[in-house]
């Protein structure tokens, strides 16, 4: 196999790989080929050289001999002429990967957007998270499970993001499945094995197969392909396998391409040998990989912000953080220690020492608190440390305001108020002393000035203060913004919600009410919303600020029309009227054209229909979102 490149000074670079080749008409089972393979030498000025250099030198590394038989000891029989003979050993001595798991595809719904949620979309309290079986979410009356549909490259556990409609046994998915096909387990596959623990790959990737442990409680998707098993311990056997350099190797051999199907899995040889000494670390690579996951807010086991845990817990918003990035580069190195050992004893007894070597870079060890995997190329270790500094104060920023709106808070692990309508007073019931109280009427204003004492700026400093104290209140300020790169007013104004966006996927939950050009801005919680809301939004800030701006242009007017002033302060306050009478004219047509028609409409939203629709409903009232109605999830 060879790479052709086009000329320099043409396309950009891209090489497509090519086979030149001679073949017999006739069967030589035991004859022995010759192969060069040259797809580490690309562009014909190296190739060209290799080859020939191959043909004087037979062991120069990338010259071969192999027979049509050695290709048959490979499932498939794919032309593998690298292949080593222990490693065709394996392949023939071993059993393959489906004697011991149930190897399945999952269901394809066929319409994701009526099917599907990010779980954060809907009323938690509609949710069941741990069913063991069919009948106990039937018996359960809950609509939205826990749904594996594959995802980002990461192993040992994670990509828990979605929620499918399972009310009612899947009455209403395996009907409309059943109008589209005739018969509804055209699409919709494996029911048998809902709900049950299995270890699950994406089945297309953009890098190496990577398998995570599902827990009782999912159904999953064609994406997601699992491994079933009744035993425990066979799972963890096969989650440390399946994520080896070993089987990387092997599925090398067996697929050149980087999407992984499920009887290319089913076909992968293990060897007869005792398990129990390999099911010890699997486990713990678990336990660290879900630590992680849970350790942010979009994971739906998230109890607390780690900056706020007593462990790391020093006098300065920097010290913790040191304290606490110091706690994460530890459990990235042990992470990476552990992997290294799973794929030790695993190289080990496979005989495959002398061809693998079991380290794990860096980047491939799939904590999102190691920058080196979450943010990923080549950037240096300065621009790295800086982009997870600027992520975490930005988590931070996002607890405050969930602890802002009541979904959490800093007097009770995880969820307060995530089902839809909740009030203030629901929040109260569980919360009585809040220590930083959540807000009564569920709008928070985000403007440039000091016009609300419930300001998002203000309330923020006030939760700075709760939580890291008063006395180290303006240093601790100050890191955050030098890590944002700007103030925390202007942060609110120009990067808040567009973070808050992507961390949720363009589902937010929280919804920014904003006139065209951003002089008045406004957020609300989704699960708070009554159809009322708008009219708050409306009388209790818009006109509001509307009156608060006019005040402003006549208290100017007389500093410009005045004797007093000095000419500089006149032509200054002339400037801030033009400014401020543009901001009132800009409000007033948002209220006529966006806010005043749905504030009368008392428009009406169901949270089983998700953020695609329901925010569509409030139309150019609410900050547009580029993509939120893009193509199906």
């Amino acid at each position: 196999m060879t790479y052709s490149c086009p000329p320099k000074g043409h396309f950009a670079p891209a090489c497509i790989p090519v086979a030149t080749f001679t073949i017999f008409n006739i069967n030589k089972p035991n004859f022995k080929g010759g192969y060069i393979r040259l797809s580490d030498f690309r562009g014909s000025e190296n190739q060209g050289p290799k080859t020939l250099e191959a043909i004087k030198n037979p062991n120069c590394g990338w010259f071969f001999r192999a027979t049509a038989s050695d290709f048959k000891k490979i499932p498939g029989s794919p032309i593998a002429y690298w292949v080593s003979e222990k490693m065709r050993h394996v392949f023939v001595k071993g059993i393959a990967l489906k004697e011991l798991g149930d190897t399945r595809q999952g269901m394809a719904t066929s319409d994701n957007n009526r099917f599907l949620r990010v779980w954060s979309e809907v009323s938690f309290d509609k949710a069941f998270l741990k069913a063991k079986s069919r009948d106990e979410a039937f018996d359960s009356g809950k609509k939205w499970f826990p749904y594996n549909k594959g995802g980002n490259f990461r192993k040992w556990f994670g990509n828990s993001e979605f929620f499918v409609n399972w009310e009612k046994d899947g009455k209403e998915l395996l009907e409309y499945a059943a109008s589209l096909y005739g018969s509804p387990t055209r699409t919709i596959k494996s029911i048998s094995e809902y709900f049950k623990p299995c270890v699950s790959w994406s089945k297309i990737s953009s890098s190496h197969l990577a398998m995570r442990y599902y827990p009782s409680g999912y159904l999953f998707d064609v994406a997601g392909c699992s491994i079933f098993s009744p035993s425990e311990n066979e799972l963890m056997f096969l989650l440390g396998y399946s994520n080896t350099i070993m089987v990387r190797r092997f599925l090398a051999n067996i697929s050149p391409t980087l999407n992984f199907e499920a009887g290319q899995i089913a076909s992968l040889p293990i060897l007869r040998m005792n398990q129990t000494a390999f099911i010890e670390l699997p486990r713990r690579l678990i336990q660290k990989s879900k630590k992680d996951w849970d350790s942010y807010e979009t994971s739906w086991d998230f109890t607390n912000l780690p900056l706020l845990y007593p462990d790391y817990r020093q006098s300065t918003l920097k010290d913790t953080y040191t304290k606490l990035r110091t706690h994460w580069r530890d459990m990235t190195l042990e992470m990476q220690r552990l992997e290294e050992e799973n794929n030790r004893i695993f190289i080990d007894a496979y005989g495959l020492q002398d061809e693998l070597n079991p380290e794990v870079p860096i980047n491939e060890i799939t904590l999102t608190c190691n920058p080196y995997y979450r943010y990923g190329g080549d950037k240096s270790e300065e621009e790295l440390e800086a982009l997870l500094l600027a992520d975490t104060m930005k988590e931070f920023i996002s607890y405050a305001v969930g602890c802002m709106f009541g979904r959490y808070s800093l007097d009770k692990p995880g969820l307060i108020l995530a089902n839809q309508g909740e009030s203030i007073d629901d929040y109260l019931k569980q919360i009585p002393e809040p220590s930083f109280p959540a807000d009564n009427d569920n709008v928070i204003p985000i403007l440039d000035g000091d016009w609300f004492p419930d300001d998002i700026s203000e309330r923020f400093r006030k939760f700075l203060r709760v939580t890291f104290g008063k006395d180290h209140f303006e240093e601790n300020l100050r890191f955050i913004e030098k890590a944002l790169g700007k103030d925390i007013r202007k942060y609110f104004l120009k990067g808040f919600y567009n973070d808050h966006v992507k961390r949720y996927k363009k589902r937010p939950i929280y919804w920014l009410f904003s006139s065209p050009k951003g002089s008045f801005n406004a957020l609300i919680y989704m699960h708070r919303y009554r159809p009322d809301t708008v009219s708050v939004v409306l009388n209790d800030y818009l006109r509001e600020f509307r009156t608060k701006l006019c005040s402003s242009v006549d208290h100017l007017k007389r500093i410009e029309t005045g004797t007093g002033a000095l000419q500089a302060e006149k032509t200054k306050a002339l400037k801030e009227i033009e400014r401020l009478n543009k901001m009132i004219k800009e409000v007033e047509d948002y209220e006529r054209e966006a806010l005043y028609p749905l504030a009368t409409a008392q428009v009406e939203i169901d949270l089983d229909d998700g953020v695609k629709v329901n925010y569509g409903k409030f139309g150019a009232a609410l900050k547009k979102i580029p993509g939120l109605v893009a193509k199906e999830d």
